[in-house]
């Protein structure tokens, strides 16, 4: 597929429902995650133009930064630590609709007001999340959350092992 992105207009819903075969078509025939993970990022950053976008991915005993778009991050988290760490442990995704007050947030951009974290999860493990802050409050919901999870459901770490 060519790389271009058609940017839809619309409802929330009627957005994603545009944007998921853009990204299942980007993601087709390509095994490298990181590849995979880093035009995910840029889709869902060009489309909605969210703050970031981004993904942590799973390395021993902490979440290290892996593709993403916005301003620069936080580069490891740990398990449970601020919104990233509390998907990873409870291997759920949070809606965080105000992040100041969120217990023990972790302030990578002070523009930041709202998130959503939504974890990687292959044969029951996180091995990564995706992690979209935005300058707005109360900017996701219940149809981020929908679509979000079916966005990275195809993707999968390498066959056999662990993150490099």
């Amino acid at each position: 597929m060519a790389e271009d992105l058609k940017i839809a207009k619309g409802t929330k819903a009627a957005i994603y429902q545009s944007l998921i075969p853009q990204i299942k078509a980007l993601l087709d025939g390509e095994p490298d995650l990181i590849a995979n993970l880093a035009n995910v990022a840029a889709a869902l950053k060009e489309q909605f133009g969210w703050l970031w976008v981004g993904f942590y991915l799973v390395k021993q005993d902490e979440l290290v930064l892996g593709p993403f778009q916005g301003p620069v991050a936080c580069t490891r988290i740990k398990k449970g630590r601020g919104v990233c760490g509390a998907a990873w442990q409870n291997a759920a995704t949070l809606i965080v609709p105000d992040v100041e007050k969120f217990p023990g947030h972790i302030a990578c951009s002070s523009l930041s007001r709202s998130e959503i974290v939504v974890p990687l999860i292959k044969n029951n493990e996180v091995f990564g999340v995706l992690d979209v802050d935005s300058e707005l409050l109360d900017q996701f919901d219940e149809t981020d959350k929908k679509y979000l999870e079916e966005i990275v459901k195809p993707l999968s770490p390498p066959a056999g092992g662990e993150l490099s």
